[in-house]
């Protein structure tokens, strides 16, 4: 809906919030989700607004809010209510109001640096104590006070507000960098962003205990939303590009290479060079890169050749420079990279273009950027499009798979037959039972990994762990390489053992692996594990989403027996008695 993109409009929203909660909800499917507010200040204006932005991303959430100011209590000693709400989500909404006292000017550095630390136990017992639930915690660091009765020496003196707001928020960083299911909501950014005299409104604090104003409401909720979206795996994973006047000012084709501007020269070229060098950072934590453009392949080449572009050819995985309609090659370009189409955000600095694939390709982004560079940067940014929570060592070798992939592509064709071609990549798998060293990337895959994905169930660090110390789970991971590079841990599996059958949980696979039998070597590990703990039959579950069609089949294909069928879920099962090994291409590493 276009109440939730940027710019949002606050007063809209805010104004019309009831009829927009009725158009949302007439949508056909939706993941509920439990998700429960401790408050430090009033926060039912909160929960209402930001059920507007996750019933937009397909989340329909049910609320449990604390009273008044009982977010410590509540933590740590908890309630029936809450303890039997089985959160899925914690959001702690704390501001600066919520900061037990600030220094005075008789305290000394000693007292000061006590004060500091006996606030950051305050929230150190409150995380401990909500680890019982298993659910990622959402946690606003501090905002910046209105008033600061020191001025200037209020962010450098000892006494200072500013300055203990500030170590505070470097505490809550560390803090979440140590914790596996912290996420700092980073409200210091966001007040900023929007003007403290915009974000706190003293009148509703003395009124109602809002410790944020109305208007801030919406872009609280947006924020928190994003995090919400990153935990769940619903952010992009692909920007593609238009090239003319937006990856560089002016056309590539009747200005050449010397006319476009690009560069620092003057100020329209920095922009684009700007622009260029987010686009840069984006790839580098492991955002794919692709072109669209309505162009001549070697003029369009040309432009990266520039010696000021920052971007280059070989940045991009896919390259769709031609006179074909923009939402075909959108298309193709999905399929090229193997991701969904709701994978994707396009940037076009052409409204005519954008209205064309928004209105013809269904589920890709497409901010409305306008037609001015400067304005790119910040639709990206805001619509948090890419929202991480996590930087892993997969996240930014993502882009390297992507070009081994293309490599591999190119030598499949000269083979005689498919067979062939897999022998040739000289493939070795390591699949070993879950190990703590990469429960991050594990985790990862469960909310990021939608088409080959039996039971698209989610997994949040927290419950994860309690699957890898658990023995009644039977886990797996695969990790596979081949002649062209490591393609990383990209498989996983875990059943629960019940009356000697091993009933799946959990599995799935990263396309980027896609028929290369790493599914029949995974299946082979499986059975050897369940003969090894008695295990005599696999139960194999199918939970149809709207992606995941095509592993339908996949138990049929694996010589399972069809039990039970409800709709377009299925039961199979499979006697490993007589079980003979399928894989016959990928060495595999048990040990």
């Amino acid at each position: 809906m276009p109440y939730f993109h940027h710019p949002l409009d606050a007063d809209k929203i805010l104004r019309k919030k009831r009829a927009i909660k009725k158009e949302l909800l007439s949508q056909e499917s939706f993941s509920e989700k439990n998700i429960a507010i401790l408050g430090g200040s009033t926060t039912a204006e909160v929960a209402e607004i930001l059920e507007l932005f996750l019933l937009d991303n397909g989340i329909k959430p049910t609320f449990y809010q604390s009273e008044y100011n009982k977010f410590y209590e509540d933590a740590l000693f908890g309630n029936e209510l809450l303890d039997g709400f089985a959160p899925d989500i914690i959001y702690i909404h704390t501001t600066n109001r919520n900061i037990m006292r600030y220094p005075n000017l008789r305290d000394d550095l000693t007292e000061v640096n006590e004060l500091l630390e006996d606030e950051i136990k305050r929230y150190r017992a409150i995380w401990n104590a909500l680890d019982r639930f298993h659910a990622p915690i959402i946690q606003n660091n501090f905002d910046l006070t209105l008033d600061r009765s020191l001025g200037n020496l209020d962010s450098s003196d000892i006494h200072g507000k500013t300055l203990l707001i500030n170590r505070l928020n470097e505490e809550f960083a560390k803090s979440s960098r140590e914790i596996k299911n912290l996420y700092i909501n980073d409200i210091n950014y966001l007040s900023a962003y929007l003007g403290l005299r915009d974000w706190f409104d003293r009148s509703l604090w003395y009124q109602a205990k809002y410790a944020l104003s109305l208007q801030a409401i919406p872009d609280l909720a947006y924020n928190i939303c994003k995090i919400v979206n990153a935990i769940f795996g619903k952010t992009k994973k692909c920007l593609v590009l238009d090239l003319d006047n937006t990856c560089w000012g002016g056309v590539i084709g009747d200005d050449g290479l010397n006319g476009i501007e690009i560069g620092r020269e003057t100020a329209v070229a920095e922009s684009f060079t700007s622009f260029q060098s987010y686009v840069k950072e984006l790839k580098e934590r492991g955002i794919t890169l692709a072109v669209c453009s309505k162009n001549d392949f070697a003029n369009a080449k040309e432009g990266f050749e520039h010696p000021d572009s920052i971007l280059h050819f070989d940045d991009f995985v896919s390259f769709k420079a031609n006179w074909e309609p923009k939402h075909i090659n959108i298309i193709d370009i999905a399929d090229e990279i193997n991701i969904g189409i709701d994978s994707l955000v396009f940037i076009d600095d052409n409204p005519v273009e954008r209205d064309i694939v928004s209105s013809q390709v269904q589920g890709v982004a497409v901010p409305n950027v306008g037609s001015d560079v400067v304005n790119f940067i910040e639709h990206i940014d805001r619509n948090g499009y890419f929202e991480p929570i996590t930087l892993s060592s997969d996240d930014i070798s993502r882009n390297r798979y992507y070009e081994e992939n293309k490599k591999r592509t190119v030598v499949q064709s000269t083979f005689d037959s498919y067979d062939d071609f897999l022998r040739s990549l000289d493939m070795h798998a390591e699949i070993k039972p879950f190990s703590t060293i990469y429960l991050d990337r594990i985790t990862q895959l469960t909310n990021k990994t939608n088409q080959f994905n039996l039971t698209t169930k989610r997994y949040s660090i927290a419950e994860m762990e309690d699957v890898v110390n658990s023995d009644r789970y039977i886990t797996l991971y695969g990790k596979l390489t081949d002649k062209y590079g490591d393609n990383g841990l990209i498989a996983i599996i875990a059943g629960e053992v019940k009356n000697r059958e091993c009933h799946i949980d959990l599995w799935l696979m990263s396309c980027r692996v896609l028929k290369r039998d790493m599914e029949l070597a995974m299946l082979d590990a499986l059975v050897r594990q369940c003969k090894e703990n008695g295990v005599s039959e696999i139960i194999g579950y199918y939970y149809k989403s709207a992606k995941n069609n095509m592993v339908s089949d996949l138990y049929e294909r694996f010589g399972f027996i069809l039990t039970k069928t409800n709709n377009d879920d299925t039961i199979w099962r499979l006697d490993i008695s007589n079980y003979e090994n399928k894989n016959k291409f990928i060495g595999v590493d048990n040990d």
